[in-house]
């Protein structure tokens, strides 16, 4: 029988070089979930968070919870570069966001009712969010009403 032995110093620098090439590595995207409500505590027609700060990289999907909604982003709220995206009613899709900004969602058929929300990517700042002037006036209020809770809760 053979037998094989290492020096404990290998071992050592073995599980030194495996540690350091785990923390290198870049860290695991996320996946979070959004329901689309016809109400919740906020109020009728809304997703559910209203507000998700995520990393470049994560995925949003956006669940069919109940029936009639979609998700839509918003034309004029998007970072350079990103791709605007648009699911089909009570489909569920899975976005992911890969540049750093603020995104603006609606739901299309109830967008006039302000069901909006807001994925913030990055270190963006939610309060220098520009609502173009083609936003509904429920939306934009909704949007204000966001902000403002995200802020609180920071």
């Amino acid at each position: 029988m053979m037998s094989t032995s290492f020096p404990l110093s290998r071992l050592g620098g073995l599980a030194l070089s495996a540690t350091l090439l785990l923390a290198a590595l870049p860290a695991q995207a996320e996946t979070f979930q959004v329901k689309m409500l016809n109400r919740n505590s906020t109020g009728p027609m809304v997703y559910e968070p209203e507000f998700l700060k995520v990393k470049p990289g994560d995925t949003v999907k956006f669940l069919a919870t109940t029936s009639g909604h979609n998700a839509a982003s918003i034309d004029g709220m998007l970072p350079a570069g990103a791709q605007p995206f648009k699911g089909k009613i009570n489909e569920e899709i899975e976005v992911t966001f890969t540049e750093s900004g603020l995104y603006g969602v609606k739901c299309l058929p109830h967008y006039a009712m302000g069901m909006v929300m807001l994925i913030q990517v990055g270190d963006a700042d939610p309060s220098r969010m520009q609502v173009p002037d083609a936003v509904p006036a429920r939306a934009k209020k909704r949007f204000a009403e966001i902000v403002t809770r995200a802020q609180a809760s920071h």
